[in-house]
């Protein structure tokens, strides 16, 4: 037996599927995790801590939502073998809830503990990137409706 090459489309899909569960990992350990703990940074240093938060997390994160962005569009233009588009679809829908929340509220709320350090803001950033977070959960279960939709050849 040999195995068929893998169609674009199926690559893309894998790629989807890896960026988007990588980031939905991290955004659940942020929440859980990552965000409440900046309560424990003492006011007094938090502006360097949130600085240093900010860059650090953008290497990480910057390049696994561009990759779950372009593998969401490519496969919205050219599902894999079986899957139709309504479900790539879906799944650029909430990716975009997922880039609005992010841009809307979650920079805001970064933003505001660089200005003003308080463990009110801290709280804002927690409580605002909840529905992010269920957002992208739900996101992630597309992808396993896709995944098991798809039929490879």
């Amino acid at each position: 037996d040999t195995l068929a090459p893998m169609h674009f489309s199926e690559a893309v899909l894998i790629a989807q599927a890896v960026a988007t569960f990588a980031m939905v990992g991290l955004v659940w350990f942020v929440q859980i995790v990552h965000y409440p703990l900046f309560a424990l940074v003492p006011e007094s240093v938090r502006r360097t801590y949130e600085t240093a938060h900010a860059n650090r997390t953008t290497l990480v994160v910057a390049p696994l939502m561009l990759l779950e962005a372009a593998t969401a569009l490519a496969l919205a233009v050219e599902p894999p073998p079986g899957v139709g588009r309504v479900l790539p679809l879906t799944g650029i829908v909430l990716l975009g809830l997922v880039w609005a929340s992010t841009w809307l509220v979650q920079v805001p709320a970064h933003r505001t503990l660089l200005r003003d350090p308080t463990d009110t803001a801290v709280h804002r950033l927690v409580i605002g990137n909840w529905p992010r977070t269920l957002v992208w959960t739900t996101r992630a279960g597309v992808i396993v409706a896709i995944l098991a939709t798809w039929s490879p050849h």
